[in-house]
């Protein structure tokens, strides 16, 4: 007989998985925190950057941090249909590790290609240690959801942690150091992964009805397709940057953007016309396109925190402290610990008003996670209005630019995953979820190319603008949010 005791415990696999996560949360954002401020860097003598320019170091940050999140697509099919979570998170894990100690050695082909590993083993790793950690809770329910948010609090820790360690190795003393620390910190995620790895039970391990042969020929055709998409990919990229094809970056980002945009739109059109739903579905599907509209937008802010606000950190901001400079980097970690506070102080306002049955709808959510956004950008405008290289302002305007951005944040993040699932019709939820993970690359990949623009304006004009855009989109989305709310039916 199970005890209420017992039946309150998580699972022993829990801390294998949060470990892992952990640590591989800290090897990219640890990454994340340099990057941009590595590649803008001057090629002297001491600790030389790249010298790029803005717009080209954001162009590239979008790209690098957009692509983590559409392989996510390919790494999720081949656990499920050829690997296994298990072994899926395990050789994703060591190409990560590879794909930093290569960005260690200083080169610039190390770092490109360094950055490709790294987009890869993310692909496989991220969608599918979430998925592990769901099927150590079959039976669903508040223990799960439980479960979750202890992992979640792992990704943050690592969050905290990694730019720390790797902005004081890499600005203090070598860009490669910090590069190299990151995938030490993998390692230590897949060393613990391994030992761990009893405590998982049947978590993770392939299940098919394919016969090793036809799981065999199933590998082939898929990774056949793979590798030639990606040494097209590989290639194209060559002939830009060699000058051969004439576009920037910025350029093919724009319409690698825009694209995406356009196929997601056309997909929705042909389900929404021929797909065999009834119109109920087809209202809820809607709803899930205008989360991913909001989603979008919404990162494209959010995540300039690597490119524009790290800038402004380095650049204009005071970081002074009894003689010593703080390195920019550690500005980064400010939004992972006002997410491991705030979390739990927002789960509870959540389930408050839930009891009232005063909470706020999903697309009410949503636009109050952009108005947080807005809310932040202005904060931050003002400040940069009084700063200049010779003035430089207190680290207390991008504290407080963070702490918004992070109720933005737990306003409208925690309702993605959740509420695709709730909303999508059962034939489409692997789609739709699909489209949740688009939503976050095209957010990513915006928020390159917006921050690029402080190549040719000032940081208060840009910040301002970003300010009054996800504004009005926020507000938009309130005075819908009635609206959205009926086509969801009775999904909350």
């Amino acid at each position: 007989m199970t005890t209420s005791a017992t039946a309150s415990t998580h699972p022993r696999g829990l801390s294998t998985l949060f470990f892992t996560e952990m640590w591989e949360r800290f090897s990219y954002y640890g990454m994340r925190a340099l990057l941009v401020l590595f590649m803008t860097a001057a090629t002297v003598e001491g600790n030389p950057g790249l010298g790029l320019d803005v717009s080209t170091a954001g162009a590239i940050y979008g790209l690098y941090t957009s692509l983590v999140y559409i392989l996510a697509l390919p790494g999720g099919w081949i656990a499920d249909n050829l690997w296994g979570q298990r072994k899926a998170v395990w050789v994703g894990g060591w190409i990560i590790a590879a794909g930093h100690f290569t960005m260690a050695i200083p080169s610039t082909f190390t770092f490109f290609l360094g950055m490709s590993f790294i987009i890869c083993g993310t692909g496989l790793l991220k969608p599918n240690v979430s998925t592990m950690v769901g099927s150590l809770y079959p039976e669903g329910g508040a223990r799960r959801d439980a479960g979750f948010s202890i992992f979640y609090m792992g990704i943050n820790l690592g969050a905290f942690f990694g730019p720390l360690v790797t902005g004081f190795l890499g600005e203090q003393n070598s860009w490669h150091w910090g590069f190299g620390a990151a995938g030490v910190g993998m390692v230590m995620g897949l060393i613990q992964y391994r030992l761990g790895a009893d405590r998982l039970g049947d978590a993770g391990l392939l299940k098919t009805t394919q016969t090793p042969d036809q799981l065999a020929a199933t590998s082939r055709k898929f990774f056949g397709g793979f590798f030639a998409l990606i040494a097209a990919v590989v290639s194209f990229g060559y002939l830009v940057s060699t000058g051969v094809l004439p576009f920037s970056l910025a350029q093919v980002a724009t319409v690698m953007g825009y694209s995406v945009l356009i196929i997601v739109a056309l997909y929705f059109a042909y389900i929404w016309t021929v797909g065999g739903h009834t119109a109920e579905e087809n209202k809820r599907m809607a709803v899930i396109f205008w989360l991913f509209l909001l989603v979008a937008v919404f990162w494209s802010g959010f995540e300039q925190a690597g490119t524009s606000l790290n800038l402004f950190a380095r650049d204009l901001t005071d970081r002074m402290i009894l003689g010593w400079e703080m390195p920019a980097s550690y500005l980064q970690s400010v939004n992972a610990l006002m997410i491991i506070i705030g979390a739990p102080i927002f789960g509870a306002i959540w389930v408050w008003l839930e009891r009232r049955n005063a909470n706020p709808s999903i697309p009410m959510k949503a636009g109050l996670g952009l108005i947080g956004l807005a809310a932040g950008f202005f904060v931050l405008a003002w400040g940069a209005a009084n700063a200049t290289s010779d003035s430089l302002v207190s680290p207390s305007w991008l504290v407080v630019t963070y702490f918004l951005h992070t109720v933005g944040e737990l306003c409208l993040s925690p309702i993605g995953l959740s509420a695709i699932t709730k909303l999508s019709p059962q034939r489409r939820v692997g789609q739709m979820m699909g489209i949740w993970f688009v939503g976050a690359a095209l957010g990513n990949l915006f928020a390159g190319l917006v921050s690029g623009q402080l190549e040719t304006m000032a940081p208060s004009d840009l910040f301002r603008t970003v300010a009054m855009i996800t504004g009005a989109v926020g507000l938009g989305a309130l005075a819908l949010a009635p609206q959205i709310k009926k086509w969801a039916g009775g999904v909350r």
